[in-house]
């Protein structure tokens, strides 16, 4: 039986968002999100892991190639999110506020289409050196993946 390692990647990316939620109502959304609200947006100097679990693979000694890992990191999420408008350049804010959470979900959902099955183990977003958050693929549907097509 395989070992089973754990294999980590570190990116860094910056975008502008404004906490806003479409099924709140001005006022709402105003007290939820306080000065995050602000009509004009404002932005993040995000940090991004992507962790990796699986067998060490007896051959080659790797979970995963960093390399392979590295690609699919730019070519899902990097290539769209940094220095970008996540409100209004991805189509999956039109619908929920882009949150730190909603953006770990849609990470995951983005690396999870190019990865090998299972071989995806947690998404850890900061949005600030002190906030970050962890979405590990609980509660994800074919039909939400399908909404953050590759």
């Amino acid at each position: 039986m395989a070992f089973i390692g754990y294999i980590s990647r570190t990116e860094h990316f910056s975008a502008a968002h404004r906490l806003h939620s479409p099924h709140l109502s001005d006022a709402e959304n105003l007290e939820t999100f306080g000065k995050c609200n602000h009509p004009g947006g404002h932005g993040h100097n995000y940090v991004l892991e992507i962790i990796l679990r699986g067998p060490i693979d007896e051959k080659n000694g790797m979970v995963a190639n960093i390399a392979d890992l590295k690609r699919w990191i730019k070519d899902s999420v990097l290539d769209h999110v940094d220095h970008r408008n996540l409100d209004r350049d991805i189509a999956f804010f039109a619908t929920r506020p882009s949150t730190t959470e909603n953006l770990a979900a849609f990470v995951w959902m983005r690396l999870c289409q190019v990865m090998p099955e299972g071989m995806l183990s947690k998404v850890i977003v900061w949005e600030t050196p002190k906030n970050k958050v962890i979405f590990t693929g609980e509660g994800v549907t074919a039909k939400d993946i399908e909404e953050c097509a590759v």
